[in-house]
């Protein structure tokens, strides 16, 4: 395997110095084949540096910029299926939600006892230090007002799983982090369309109630359904017996709706009450999902370790289609949302890292705490951009935030991790 990745690499390395004598020697019909050709040999040839083995997935994210945009129109429809439609996006995230909810416990949210100021700390900064920095570059940049809005989507919404890999290889403080990550989460169906209200309302249309549903359905459905499956895992064979009550309950309403109770509600109902029974319809899927899966888990285990991979793929989907729906504005305005996302990015990483070293927390938790700010929910803005109907515009941010901040979170959490391996050393060798 190790030899075939080796050769892989300098295939890919080959393949793109012919498109660098390609661009000097004016030869346009080999370039775009060999540069896709050449980005996909080096993703996979990469794993055989040791040094570079933590970078597989941020090339993969790379190779779906560019793949989208060499060959938009090849990753926009399919026959008749549209690729960008709202539906596929919405299940696409939803199951890059529950794969990620796999490696959660429902003992993460044990750490709020124990580390209340971490905790609190954590989440003030990360519900005010980024969305506010995403609105003031919004002015300064001058963005068109989707684009504009994209930029404070992806700021105000929770941190990803991302950051908990960060704050291991940094070695911090994993409890604070898998906390902070489970309460914002929580958090976001409220927080997120608040300030998207607040701050992007004159950009876009926010409706306040539809966005806290999206985000139930996009976030907390499927992550429920994962921390359901931790609770039958787990759980006590009474209590497994109760969860089996609420299964039998759930399932039963699923029944009922699609045997013609919904079309009843959908006559004798307004719009709004519809909307909170469709959230209704998905929570008690996630119940019959966590249930299920605990099930096929116990047939076969293997699933379990191919649930991340398979999250990872969902992502590498969704930059895909965003790159190629959003390829016009990547190509005038591609350069200068980057930038805002280096700044938006790095002004998590120091004012988080600073507003904790202000209120006293430890070094550890200091450094917890700006890699839980500066590193956000790439899929839920992604998620909201699809079912918003404006993947192109509002959801161009998160495309390119989301290579940006894997590569800036690894390089920061290994330095923090070498600065840490050092200091330890030297207490050693002193004492």
């Amino acid at each position: 395997m190790r030899s075939l990745q080796r050769t892989a690499l300098w295939l890919g390395l080959i393949s793109f110095v012919i498109v660098i004598l390609s661009l000097l020697l004016n030869i346009e019909e080999v370039r775009s084949p060999l540069t896709v050709i050449g980005a996909v040999l080096i993703a996979y040839g990469i794993g055989s540096v040791e040094a570079l083995k933590s970078y597989r997935y941020t090339v993969w994210i790379i190779v779906a910029i560019v793949c989208g945009i060499i060959y938009p129109s090849a990753f926009l429809k399919w026959g008749d299926l549209d690729l960008r439609n709202k539906w596929l996006i919405l299940t696409v995230v939803q199951v890059v939600m529950f794969g990620m909810g796999t490696q959660m416990s429902l003992k993460d949210f044990t750490g709020i006892k124990t580390m209340g100021k971490g905790v609190l700390v954590g989440i003030i900064a990360q519900f005010s230090i980024m969305p506010l920095s995403a609105y003031m570059l919004t002015r300064v940049l001058n963005f068109e007002p989707e684009i504009a809005a994209g930029i404070i989507l992806i700021g105000s919404c929770s941190s990803g799983l991302a950051s908990n890999v960060m704050v291991y290889l940094a070695k911090a403080n994993l409890a604070l982090s898998v906390t902070l990550t489970a309460v914002a989460t929580l958090l976001a169906p409220i927080m997120t369309p608040f300030w998207m209200k607040m701050l992007a309302g004159t950009y876009v249309h926010v409706d306040f109630i539809n966005m806290s549903m999206e985000i139930v359905k996009i976030v907390i459905v499927p992550i429920g359904a994962a921390l359901l499956f931790d609770a039958y895992k787990h759980s006590s064979v009474r209590l497994r017996q109760k969860l089996n009550v609420g299964f039998f309950i759930a399932t039963g309403w699923l029944i009922i709706n699609v045997l013609g109770f919904w079309d009843f509600m959908s006559s004798h109902l307004s719009g709004d009450w519809m909307r909170f029974a469709e959230v209704l319809n998905y929570l008690c899927g996630a119940v019959v999902v966590g249930k299920l899966y605990y099930h096929l888990i116990q047939i076969l285990p293997v699933v379990s370790s191919f649930m991340p991979k398979l999250s990872m793929f969902g992502i590498i989907y969704f930059t895909l289609v965003t790159t190629a729906a959003s390829r016009e504005y990547i190509l005038s305005v591609g350069a200068l949302v980057l930038l805002a996302c280096i700044f938006h990015n790095s002004l998590g990483y120091t004012l988080g890292y600073w507003f904790s070293r202000a209120l006293r927390l430890d070094e550890d938790s200091c450094r917890t705490v700006a890699l839980e700010v500066g590193l956000q929910n790439g899929g839920m803005a992604t998620g909201l951009a699809g079912v918003m109907g404006k993947l192109a515009t509002v959801g161009l941010a998160a495309a390119i935030f989301s290579p940006w901040m894997n590569i800036s979170g690894s390089i920061l959490a290994n330095y923090w991790r070498k600065k840490k391996e050092k200091g330890d050393l030297n207490t050693t060798s002193d004492n």
